[in-house]
């Protein structure tokens, strides 16, 4: 499984935008094929800055969401709402305890 992690942070005028169109888009996301899992967090601090962390069965399957015009749609929107440029890390989970 790769879980991808994206590092955003907004314009604060932005972050009510954000999160509508996260809120309108989340299921078509999260219904991509090859999607396992999709989480928003906001920093408790610094209220401009989120993290979404998406599982993925794959690499591949990362790859064909990110190549789709979903990804292409809704991260042109995403970004265009930035303050500082976003990060982003791809890592394998190793171990899961519940």
């Amino acid at each position: 499984m790769l879980v991808r992690i994206v590092k955003m942070q907004f314009n604060p005028e932005a972050i009510v935008g954000f999160r509508n169109l996260f809120e309108e888009n989340k299921e078509k996301i999260r219904q991509f094929g090859g999607c396992q899992r999709l989480e928003l967090y906001q920093d408790q601090k610094d209220k401009s800055i989120f993290f979404t962390y998406s599982y993925w069965e794959s690499e591949s399957h990362l790859n064909a969401y990110r190549n789709s015009d979903l990804f292409a749609e809704v991260w042109k929107a995403t970004k265009a709402r930035f303050s500082e440029k976003a990060e982003a890390w791809s890592l394998n989970k190793l171990v899961e305890l519940d």
